[in-house]
């Protein structure tokens, strides 16, 4: 049961600042409020009232609100008009498609002099023979009944039949009312019958989930045997025909609400998810990119490959692990792998792990093992080549370098320039004759002669 509390109203307040004590509108639709209360307390100043879709069984707690202008209860369990004596400036009256099959409680409005609209189309009364008659002329302030604008002739002819119209309302009710009364009971046996039904169920419901909680799982055949059955109840569940009434309209509510807090319940248990395969049983490692960040992976000039991965600007840095193998890299980015296999091998003890400042990019710095090997560039050598015919040798000049051509003819005779079996003498030149220097002659040196060091030569 969903109660009116003073959290409640102040979020609906937020147009006014969460300020309850001067809050002139105030929604509080499809919230499955189940009684009025504390509003006639704290809202004193209210104008305008929306409480539709809910559960709502009575009109109470809304006589102190003597502003009250418009009071919306539509698609709510309302089986009479009443307690709104007090609502002194009630102009608006919505009651659409509720359960009022008591029409004369409609005379309890005749206080509320400024009451001009009024709705109670889909509910029981509204089917009654002579019903807008019958409300036209209990309600004479009124100006617009279900929509429809009152006109005057429609007045005067209602006030005259009056005294007959509200015989025959008054006997439609009693028929009504006594068949609403069948209803109840009807309600009650089948709701006592359900209790009983649900006290037979809870032994093996209760004994499902010992087991589970003993770790015994069930066969799947009984699982798929209690999915079809909860298929089958809830496909009876919609399919059964009832009437329409504030019992059926509360049994369809908890019915789904009851699925709501099952299905929640299954949500909440941890799903046991199966862990992704990084390296196969075979040991072959996979690409995997689990968290789909863009890299690239480079190589520069110091014999490192680069990896830039890609990670959220504004991660905080706690949230990445980097592991770095001899064969791959793996990077855990908020508890998601990516893994790369690296073309070469690489040495993860000099490895570096770096954040960008300005795109906060995780870059991996991977020296290589071996280092590159760069093919030097090919060089000509000379080489001879040998035909079958001739057995000679023809050598090759190196590019770049130009070599004399000699006639085959003269062989020989270059061959001959030095005679054989002739020694050369190496022995220093003699000067044949004497030369002058300055007018001085130069004497013969004698055999005896020894040149000292120590001597100054002779000027």
């Amino acid at each position: 049961m969903v109660r009116i509390s003073e959290d409640l109203i102040r979020r609906r307040a937020e147009h006014n600042n969460g300020e309850i004590f001067s809050l002139e509108e105030v929604s509080l639709h499809q919230q499955d409020i189940e009684r009025i209360e504390h509003i006639h307390k704290w809202c004193r100043e209210l104008k305008i009232l929306y409480l539709q879709n809910n559960l709502i069984p009575k009109i109470e707690n809304v006589g102190r609100l003597k502003k009250l202008e418009y009071l919306n209860l539509a698609l709510n369990n309302i089986e009479v008009i009443e307690n709104l004596e007090g609502c002194e400036s009630l102009q608006k009256l919505d009651l659409t498609v509720n359960f009022v099959g008591k029409l004369s409680s409609a005379e309890s409005l005749k206080q509320n002099l400024h009451l001009r609209e009024l709705y109670l189309v889909g509910n029981p009364c509204a089917d009654f023979q002579g019903y807008r008659q019958y409300v036209v002329a209990v309600l004479p302030q009124l100006q617009w009944l279900d929509g429809k604008e009152i006109g005057r002739a429609e007045r005067i002819q209602a006030l005259q039949e009056l005294d007959k119209v509200r015989g025959r309302v008054l006997e439609q009710e009693a028929e009504y009312l006594e068949t609403r009364e069948k209803q109840k009971r009807s309600g009650l046996k089948e709701t006592s019958a359900m209790l009983e039904h649900q006290k037979q169920e809870h032994p093996q419901i209760n004994q499902s989930l010992s087991e589970n909680q003993n770790g015994t799982h069930q066969n799947p055949e009984s699982s798929s045997k209690a999915h079809t059955n909860a298929e089958d109840k809830e496909r009876e569940f919609w399919e059964k025909p009832c009437a329409f009434t504030p019992e059926s309209r509360l049994e369809t509510h908890r019915h789904l609400e009851d699925k709501r807090r099952a299905n929640e319940k299954e949500s909440e248990k941890p799903k046991t998810k199966t862990p992704r395969t990084l390296i196969t049983a075979n040991g072959r490692v996979l690409n995997v990119n689990e968290p789909k960040l863009n890299f690239s992976l480079t190589e520069d000039e110091n014999n490192c490959m680069v990896l830039d991965l890609h990670v959220y600007r504004h991660m905080d840095t706690s949230l990445l692990d980097v592991d770095v193998q001899p064969t791959y890299v793996r990077v855990t980015v908020k508890g998601k792998v990516f893994q790369l296999v690296l073309p070469a091998e690489v040495t993860p003890d000099n490895s570096t792990a770096q954040r960008s400042q300005t795109t906060g990019h995780l870059v991996l710095t991977l020296p290589l093992a071996h280092g590159e090997i760069k093919p030097k560039k090919p060089t000509v050598r000379p080489s001879s080549v040998t035909s079958n015919q001739n057995t000679k040798k023809e050598t090759r000049a190196a590019p770049g370098r130009e070599l004399l051509e000699v006639d085959p003819g003269l062989a020989g005779s270059l061959a001959n320039i030095v005679p054989k079996g002739k020694e050369s003498s190496h022995k220093p030149l003699q000067r044949s004759q004497p030369h002058q220097h300055c007018g001085v002659e130069e004497r013969p040196v004698s055999k005896d002669f020894l040149d000292d060091p120590e001597v100054p030569p002779l000027m």
